[in-house]
């Protein structure tokens, strides 16, 4: 029974410690005049699906990645001043060609813009290289927008995740 307490105050410890981890990124991320990775990663998925989209380039799925640079170019931790994020992204056309977009973002508007420098491949063609993506004018999107009166109302869904423990002497 001591030994399950142990593992348990382990795994305790481990949840919590990825919390702070994930807290500690989303300040950084956050915090005015820096980028965060999170938004550079979800603008890039949303601004290149559309410029492939544009040049006729059915996307079935893209994921992107983003991580914190330095000036110098070094892959490295979170900087509340970081002005670069590496992004990559991963993904398919609908007839299953590989899709990679990669590049350096140095500005990007949440869901409306990224600027840096970008290039797309689809099964290893060059499809765009270009320094930006999206309309750095716009605002912030996506922003939620109430139903007009006799539209019918956004539903939500919620998926509840839970976990059963082993119970001791079972």
């Amino acid at each position: 029974m001591g030994a399950w307490r142990g593992t348990r105050r382990g795994r305790r410890t481990v949840a919590v410690a990825g919390l702070v981890v994930l807290a500690g990124g989303a300040a950084v991320a956050c915090q005015p005049g820096g980028l965060g990775s999170a938004t550079v990663a979800y603008t890039t998925d949303q601004t290149a699906t559309a410029a492939l989209e544009h040049r006729h380039v059915n996307v079935n799925w893209l994921t992107c990645t983003g991580s914190y640079r330095d000036d110098g170019g070094r892959g490295g931790t979170p900087a509340p001043t970081a002005t670069v994020v590496s992004v990559d992204c991963q993904g398919e056309t609908d007839d299953r060609r590989k899709i990679v977009v990669t590049g350096l973002v140095t500005k990007a508007v949440d869901g409306a813009c990224v600027r840096g420098d970008l290039k797309a491949t689809v099964d290893g063609r060059q499809v765009f290289h270009v320094s930006g993506l999206g309309d750095c004018s716009a605002g912030p999107g996506p922003t939620y927008r109430p139903p007009t009166p006799g539209q019918p109302k956004p539903t939500v869904t919620v998926t509840v995740t839970r976990t059963v423990w082993p119970v001791p002497g079972k």
